[in-house]
């Protein structure tokens, strides 16, 4: 549209009801529906206006050039609308338990199993062998009993409520004794003291940062002292001089004073090392022989399932824990014990490659698919397999990096950053590496079901 320069150029921005009624623009509305139709039409031309306001001097031009271009702004910002906000996308960075990207994926069966739950009425509190009503931590509670030999075991919403319950139902309004070398930050800046507090506990500092003895427990346990809380340092390492209690101690020091001994465990890796491969990682199991009360851990870190907090231990705490009314808004619904028990059952089958996060952590065919996926990848984008590591994240084992090969790119046309934009802006988003002015895509987190949607991407920003 040509703009009459004489005039004010505002008055040829149509109006709302005009657009709403303009033919070629019927198939956006019926999609959209009027209400948001209205909305979207009066962004766009706000925003037009707004653009001519700014550069009064290049008000026609600008207001020229984005009258031509209207329709094709309302089509862009309806997708846009109608597309949801949380969307899949394909992780090639060859972080496994990438918290901004939901930490760890969930298996076929889990997946399965939310289908069949999700679009039905369920036994979620309802016993169908008593035909009355029953609880709905019984679904997943035999199991998790028996992979870590706990005797009860709770879910909630995840490790931090879980370690909230702990706190505030065994030592509101008393006193928790912790290591000062246990006193973390996890992820988006909340700490462990402050989630105690909040319970309503006071924190007793026992020893240094890097060295704390069984005796510093013994002296500041006094009459206020309700709980001992061990907290593993899942997400940074402490080398060189330092020491702590083993859990045996620390357990047999509880069953002296009477006080319950409780295990922050965070990552709740269930598998032995001998078949896991990583020697450091305690596991549930382990914690709990040895002596721990309670042990709480997240649902999708090492486990491998959906985001949870689990808490096994005895009866006589977990009891207390299930009676406390905090527990009621702490729970989880229905859809995370269907994931969660389909996870377990991966577990009790031993068939652990069937919970991706173990598949990938253990994938050891990553040089051939690298090789493969480069050797499918166009010339221009100047493809290179080189070995290089991943951290598994999620702020699990810390200290170790997976061995790795990742496809570095370093194409002509394209610098590094405007690249990894056109990749989180693809169908489907792809998120990767970025390194030396060099992007990397790692397939240990790209399943191989994926691979083609990505070689698709990478030839859609050829064209």
């Amino acid at each position: 549209m040509v703009v009459n320069r004489a005039e004010n150029p505002l008055r040829a921005i149509p109006q709302v009801d005009e657009l709403l009624q303009r033919p070629s623009l019927q198939p956006l509305w019926r999609e959209l529906g009027a209400q948001q139709a209205r909305r979207v039409i009066r962004e766009t031309l706000e925003e037009l206006r707004a653009r001519c306001a700014a550069a009064p001097e290049a008000a026609a031009d600008t207001l020229s050039a984005g009258l031509a271009g209207l329709e094709a702004e309302l089509e862009t910002r309806t997708r846009s609308r109608l597309s949801p906000s949380l969307r899949a996308v394909i992780n090639a960075t060859g972080v496994v338990l990438h918290t901004n990207l939901g930490r760890a994926p969930l298996s076929a069966a889990a997946c399965q199993r939310l289908g069949e739950i999700a679009g039905a009425y369920t036994n979620l509190e309802y016993s169908l062998a008593e035909g009355r009503r029953g609880k709905r931590d019984t679904h997943i509670e035999a199991l998790a009993c028996e992979l870590t030999g706990a005797e009860r075991t709770l879910v909630v919403n995840n490790n931090a409520a879980a370690l909230l319950l702990v706190a505030r139902t065994l030592a509101g309004g008393g006193e928790i004794l912790i290591s000062r070398g246990e006193l973390v930050e996890i992820g988006d800046g909340f700490r462990v003291p402050e989630i105690l507090i909040a319970a309503g506990a006071r924190l007793v500092e026992v020893g240094t940062t890097n060295r704390t003895h069984l005796a510093d427990y013994r002296r500041a346990a006094g009459p206020a002292t309700r709980l001992l809380l061990r907290v593993h340092r899942s997400n940074f390492e402490m080398s060189g001089f330092t020491s702590r209690p083993r859990r045996e101690e620390l357990a047999a020091l509880g069953a002296e004073l009477g006080l319950p001994v409780a295990e922050d465990l965070g990552s709740g890796c269930l598998l032995s090392p001998a078949i896991s491969g990583f020697a450091e990682e305690p596991t549930v199991s382990e914690c709990l022989a040895a002596g721990m009360e309670i042990v709480t851990y997240s649902g999708d870190k090492l486990l491998g399932g959906p985001q949870a907090g689990l808490l096994s231990g005895k009866k006589v705490w977990l009891d207390r824990l299930r009676a406390e009314p905090l527990f009621r808004a702490l729970r989880v619904d229905r859809l995370t014990l269907a994931a969660l028990e389909a996870t377990l059952d991966a577990y009790a089958r031993e068939s652990w490659d069937e919970v991706p996060v173990w598949r990938m952590l253990r994938a050891r065919d990553l040089e051939a698919r690298a090789q493969s996926f480069a050797s499918r990848l166009a010339p221009a984008w100047q493809a290179a397999v080189e070995p290089d590591e991943s951290p598994v994240g999620g702020g699990a084992l810390p200290g170790t990096r997976l061995q790795s090969w990742v496809i570095w790119l370093k194409p002509s046309g394209y610098g590094c950053m405007e690249l990894a934009e056109r990749l989180r802006k693809a169908e489907p988003p792809v998120l990767a590496r970025i390194q030396n002015d060099r992007l990397g895509l790692d397939l240990r987190t790209v399943f191989r079901e994926q691979e083609n949607a990505l070689l698709q991407v990478f030839e859609s920003l050829q064209s």
